[in-house]
């Protein structure tokens, strides 16, 4: 049996990770900013332990992990779920509206995993999965804030895998497309407060009013999207990137012919860079 801590657990992916896990047989820590919202189903389950936690509280962080290692010895999986959205054109983005995102999305995520880690090196193994995004491999319009919390989500994820492997500790960013959460209602998902006028009829606002087409009617099953990710986390090897859905798919195989065409059209160029005297 597996023991599981994730965050953001009571609604979206989170939640749906915890029944896949549950169901698998595992012991799983749900954290949540309201434990009490929680499904009667995690509620009753004598190998769930619900806790309150709020990634962006560091007193938080710490008694939920050690409240985790009292009630199950240990963490194997650290899900780093927990994440909102943020829309509107650069320009119209306050310094204030960043911040805030990238303290839940980026160092939530940092600290959570800080946290963690000691557990896991101690045991000499522990699998970390962080939700990213479509848009944290692709940057999008109308979404370059939220974009660039999940590239940095990606690129920490990638760093770690390299530099935990010594320690028999994987990780690895899950890249979800549209899935059928409420990721798009208000409740995880905020607009600039401000709004610019020039940017109508333009791809940045364009996002925003694909945004109330598509709530709820979109292409993902996050049942099954939960599904995969549990199945690929309990592989012996994870991958570095997993790509979830059809459109996640697609829009990564797009941007690679377009990283390899940029390379072909300067690679002599970029390449005669080098020192005349370099080897």
């Amino acid at each position: 049996m597996s023991t599981w801590f994730i965050t953001g657990a009571s609604r979206g992916f989170g939640l749906r990770i915890a029944r896949a896990a549950l169901a698998g047989g595992d012991a799983v820590v749900v954290a949540a900013r309201n434990p009490d919202s929680l499904p009667d189903d995690l509620k009753r389950s004598e190998r769930v332990l619900g806790l309150a936690l709020d990634v962006t509280r560091g007193e938080d962080i710490t008694r939920a992990v050690e409240a985790a290692v009292d009630r199950f010895g240990g963490i194997d999986v650290l899900v780093n779920n927990a994440g909102r959205g943020l829309l509107g054109a650069l320009e119209e983005i306050t310094d204030a509206e960043t911040r805030a995102l990238f303290d839940l999305n980026v160092f939530g995520l940092i600290n959570v995993t800080r946290a963690v880690l000691p557990v896991m090196r101690e045991a000499g193994h522990g699998k970390i999965v962080h939700i990213g995004s479509r848009s944290g491999f692709e940057g999008e319009p109308g979404v370059s804030m939220y974009s660039a919390s999940k590239f940095a989500v990606a690129g920490i994820s990638e760093a770690l895998s390299v530099e935990l492997a010594p320690f028999g500790i994987q990780s690895m960013v899950v890249e979800p497309g549209v899935f059928r959460t409420d990721f798009l209602d208000s409740g995880s998902l905020s607009v600039a407060a401000r709004r610019i006028p020039a940017y109508d009829g333009t791809p940045a606002h364009d996002t925003l009013d694909w945004i109330d087409q598509a709530n709820h009617t979109q292409l993902g099953d996050p049942v099954k999207g939960a599904a995969l990710i549990y199945e690929v986390t309990c592989q012996d090897r994870l991958p570095t990137h997993l790509a979830l859905g059809r459109d996640a798919i697609e829009r990564q195989q797009v941007k690679i012919r377009r990283l390899q065409d940029d390379l072909a059209a300067w690679r002599e160029k970029s390449t005669a860079t080098a020192h005349d005297d370099a080897a």
